[in-house]
């Protein structure tokens, strides 16, 4: 069997309470050795905490996203500090900058960004992106905060830039995480991207319950689903799918330190 990692799941969400077991086997059947699932605030970052502790695929990441941005305050750092140190907990995230919605003020999103980089530096943890119609902001921030690191870097996920931007991520260090866009008819900037990233920098995810990929798109999108994004890069890389499901796990357990 192939062995695949989902980098980027949000398994706590109230989308999966009535099958949330059911999920979590058929993503083993289908492959699913590792999933990373994130935190947006301090109740889904608990969440994680708790579903990494009761399964044994299931790793943690914890922070505050950009929408949720206007809820971190000082006392809020302090926990997710407590959270990050737990057992099985991977990374800060899901943080960074939303400039699509604005669910939070700009300043407000930076200042929170801003934060919890210096929380992941401080505990040498991998940080996991979320960057839509932010690149400058996004790339200059990290920028600043990668020259003064000696260690771990991090991943901006469901990547949504052009090939330029994966270049000029993955000179800083980052990886980038392929969804299910890249499946999609009309999705050729995204292919290109999937062809043009070094291999080694480059992880599959699938956002779910967002972003569900061909051929269940307009579906609850679950881990299991990240084989078809497996196969969408294998395509457009001219690789077997074989070849990427074992690459993308090795690079999963190497950013994010992963066991087993």
């Amino acid at each position: 069997m192939i062995d695949l990692a989902d980098s980027h799941c949000h398994l706590d969400l109230p989308q999966f309470d009535a099958d949330r077991e059911a999920v979590i086997g058929r993503s083993a059947e289908s492959g699913v050795t590792r999933v990373i699932n994130p935190g947006v605030d301090l109740p889904s970052s608990r969440a994680a905490v708790a579903l990494a502790r009761q399964h044994e695929c299931i790793y943690a990441a914890v922070g505050a996203h950009p929408h949720d941005a206007k809820t971190l305050d000082a006392a809020g750092l302090e926990e997710l500090k407590m959270l990050a140190r737990l057992p099985k907990v991977v990374a800060i995230g899901e943080i960074g900058l939303d400039y699509y919605r604005d669910l939070s003020p700009r300043d407000v999103q930076q200042r929170a960004f801003q934060a919890q980089l210096e929380l992941a530096a401080e505990l040498g943890l991998p940080v996991i992106v979320h960057d839509r119609d932010a690149h400058t902001d996004v790339l200059a921030m990290l920028n600043d905060w990668r020259s003064r690191l000696d260690g771990k870097t991090g991943v901006l996920h469901s990547f949504s830039g052009d090939v330029t931007l994966s270049e000029q991520a993955v000179a800083l260090g980052f990886y980038i995480g392929i969804s299910g866009p890249v499946t999609y008819k009309n999705a050729h900037q995204m292919r290109e991207v999937a062809r043009a990233v070094p291999i080694r920098q480059l992880l599959i995810e699938t956002d779910a319950p967002y972003l569900t990929p061909q051929p269940y798109r307009g579906k609850r999108n679950e881990p299991a689903n990240v084989l078809f994004v497996a196969q969408a890069v294998a395509a457009a890389r001219g690789l077997t799918l074989e070849e990427v499901a074992a690459q993308t796990s090795a690079n999963a357990a190497a950013l994010f330190g992963l066991t087993g």
